[in-house]
């Protein structure tokens, strides 16, 4: 007889939750907001400072935008030798699990969970392995480091109680990780599209065939990637698989995952509330318009986040049909506020670029260097490239950005190579 995980026995409930309407919707998150704020509220004393002067308990959900942003600033505590954040809930002895930021936007945010608030967050993943199509039967390979970093942590944790095997890849090499994936015949990869491209370029150096291994199935996360069509397709081809997009943070949560379609990302709207904000008037934006991502989760009471400032940059689009009405991000995660060039007039992300060059078959690798001309943005990029022809990719790259863009060629695996988020553009207009 063929085992039925419990959590799977919960995907009806799950559905059911992605197809109700706005209306049923906005309910079902008024009511989870009314809870976190009556379990949080007594105890937590930042937000029971910062929400002093709004209402304790919401009578519609469009009295949001009464309460005040939150930023990472606030988080990160003001006495240097106070190391935990500043919006914990309870005293540190009820946490059970400890990671901390990535860093590579500043001092790194400790995080800090409770049994049940962790618990949320593996629930919260049964929706991204509900898109990848994960099922008891697979046997995943979670290729990153289980530093302090989140990364898959809860991931591993969500396909264990999923009934999946579950194979951590930490602490080995590539050549290694692709070793273990085919003595162990694993189905599923979880890692950084950077990094599933890596293995890619691994496998071809020593002749391997990655088409012809079992895997059938990516989840990638931790950058703009997953939803970038002209590397999600590398990808896909390179290996003889499908690819799932997943997008969280560390002190938000797993927030987004895939499209059926590979339109781009759905916002957890059962278990976070989405407000985009116009990155031309900062009021609310319509559908399709830029605007910077807000995020209230709604089950992590133990280190909550109320409208918080993510920096993500997408453009929304409201389904009224479908089995999935939770909100779409068009190609998913544009770029990062910080991120964006204005070049000449034009707004240009580092995902522009990425989708232009990972078209090119033969560019390996790249890195984008922004720096200031005056008063202007420009770019500079700099390509590992097999045809040693970077003025093609340059004609590219100004037929479709309608810009004239520097392209240099650099030497072969001179550029750095990720495993987890990669640094592939370099900053330099505030140096």
């Amino acid at each position: 007889m063929t085992h039925i995980p419990t959590t799977d026995r919960s995907a009806k409930h799950r559905r059911r939750l992605e197809a109700l309407d706005r209306n049923a919707l906005a309910e079902h998150q008024l009511s989870r907001l009314n809870e976190l704020l009556a379990t949080i509220l007594p105890t937590n004393q930042f937000y029971a400072k910062k929400l002093a002067n709004s209402p304790p308990r919401l009578q519609h959900l469009d009295q949001l935008v009464e309460l005040p942003l939150t930023s990472k600033e606030e988080l990160l505590p003001d006495d240097a030798g106070n190391h935990w954040p500043t919006n914990l809930t309870w005293p540190v002895d009820q946490y059970v699990h400890y990671h901390q930021t990535s860093g590579s936007r500043g001092r790194p945010l400790s995080v800090c969970d409770t049994a049940t608030d962790w618990q949320w967050w593996v629930d919260s993943w049964q929706y991204v392995l509900d898109a990848a199509e994960i099922t008891s039967l697979d046997r995943v390979l979670l290729a990153f480091s289980f530093g302090p970093f989140i990364g898959f942590w809860s991931a591993y944790d969500a396909l264990i109680a999923r009934g999946t095997m579950a194979v951590p890849g930490g602490g080995m090499n590539t050549l290694a990780r692709l070793d273990l994936i085919k003595r162990t015949g694993v189905t599923a990869l979880f890692c950084t599209p950077t990094y599933a491209l890596h293995l890619v370029e691994v496998a071809e150096e020593y002749k391997i065939n990655l088409a012809n291994f079992g895997v059938r199935k990516i989840v990638v996360a931790g950058e703009p990637g997953g939803s970038v069509s002209a590397t999600r397709q590398r990808i896909e081809q390179a290996w003889n698989a499908r690819l799932t997009d997943h997008s969280g943070a560390s002190e938000v949560g797993p927030w987004g995952y895939g499209d059926h379609d590979q339109r781009g990302l759905h916002v957890l709207e059962a278990e976070f509330i989405a407000e985009f904000h116009s990155v031309t008037t900062g009021e609310p934006a319509s559908s399709g318009e830029l605007s910077q991502l807000i995020l209230t989760s709604l089950g992590r009471a133990g280190m909550p986040v109320l409208r918080y400032c993510t920096g993500d940059l997408v453009k929304p689009t409201w389904l009224d049909e479908g089995h999935n009405r939770f909100v779409l991000l068009e190609g998913g995660v544009l770029g990062r506020a910080d991120d964006m060039m204005i070049i000449r007039g034009v707004n240009i992300f580092p995902s522009a670029i990425e989708q232009i060059l990972h078209s090119f078959p033969e560019v390996v690798e790249f890195r984008l260097t922004a720096r200031k001309r005056g008063e202007m943005d420009e770019i500079v990029v700099e390509i590992e490239d097999r045809l040693q022809n970077p003025t093609r990719v340059a004609e590219e790259l100004q037929l479709r950005l309608g810009l004239k863009v520097e392209v240099r060629l650099v030497p072969s695996m001179s550029l750095p190579r990720f495993e987890g988020k990669a640094k592939r553009f370099v900053d330099q207009r505030t140096n």
